[in-house]
């Protein structure tokens, strides 16, 4: 239960999570509890989806769905730390792997409270193209919900990560500064810092706050990016993992031939649901 509770206080109170992310505190703990707790949800509703066809199915399902999610995690992933760690991020892998765990998390759950209402239409309708179609637009909604978290929680941690990096600017000593003699009965600093100097200085904090700008909007472009390249790694995937539903009268099967792709099939079921085909 002490898994569960990790993604409950995900849930509940993300500030205070996504703060100990920020911080690295106790992020392997973190990745084996969303790991388990998600797949747990993710293997339930995968076991729904498949007995629409034979119990074959459901096993094979409840094992794919989860593959599904984390093989997607497993080949994205990379690329993500690495080109973000290029552009100035601070980041450990192991937080990279969190935040992407949390989005897989949060999809989890939310098909996790979908699959009573997937279990009534299961039960109630009998049209295969339909229930194809149902679970399409939700593994979409859910899909959407997770990677818009997962947007957040990276915009959040990033902007800890940059409060974290700001040291404070110590001024130089200038012990060999001579008194400047008073001035209108004012007195100078011993310590004064010439005008040309901190004119350098001024220049070079300014240098500075301009590259961190420019990286950090690099850095946000480079991750709306990813999140495309996510869901079309994600969805391409689930085809060829396919099938998790069963297609009526076909005798099961483990794998199916690799033809065509996910969006042409979409295309395909929506017409012949239409009566189109």
């Amino acid at each position: 239960m002490k898994h569960f509770a990790i993604l409950i206080s995900l849930l509940r109170d993300r500030k205070q999570f996504f703060d100990e992310i920020g911080r690295n505190y106790k992020t392997e703990k973190k990745i084996g509890s969303l790991l388990i707790s998600s797949s747990v949800f993710l293997a339930i509703y995968g076991a729904i989806i498949g007995a629409s066809s034979s119990w074959l199915q459901m096993l094979a399902s409840a094992i794919k769905l989860p593959a599904l999610y984390l093989i997607t995690l497993t080949i994205c992933l990379p690329t993500l730390y690495f080109f973000d760690i290029l552009f100035g991020s601070a980041l450990t892998f192991g937080q990279y792997a969190v935040l992407v765990l949390i989005s897989i998390s949060v999809i989890s759950v939310l098909l996790f409270s979908f699959a009573p209402i997937t279990l009534f239409f299961l039960i109630s309708v009998h049209d295969y193209n339909f229930f194809l179609l149902l679970n399409v637009a939700i593994f979409a909604f859910t899909g959407f919900m997770g990677v818009k978290f997962l947007y957040q929680a990276m915009q959040i941690i990033d902007q800890i990560d940059r409060v974290e990096g700001i040291e404070p600017i110590e001024q130089p000593a200038f012990s060999n500064v001579k008194a400047v003699p008073e001035l209108e009965g004012e007195p100078y600093r011993k310590d004064f810092l010439p005008i040309n100097e901190l004119t350098v200085a001024e220049k070079q904090l300014a240098l500075s706050s301009n590259n961190q700008a420019s990286n950090q909007v690099t850095r946000k472009r480079l991750l709306q990016f990813w999140l495309v390249l996510y869901a079309l790694v994600g969805s391409q995937l689930g085809w060829t993992l396919r099938p998790f539903f069963g297609a009526p009268g076909e005798p099961f099967q483990l794998f199916r031939n690799i033809e065509g792709n996910f969006y042409s099939q979409v295309f395909r079921s929506l017409f012949t649901l239409l009566g189109w085909n």
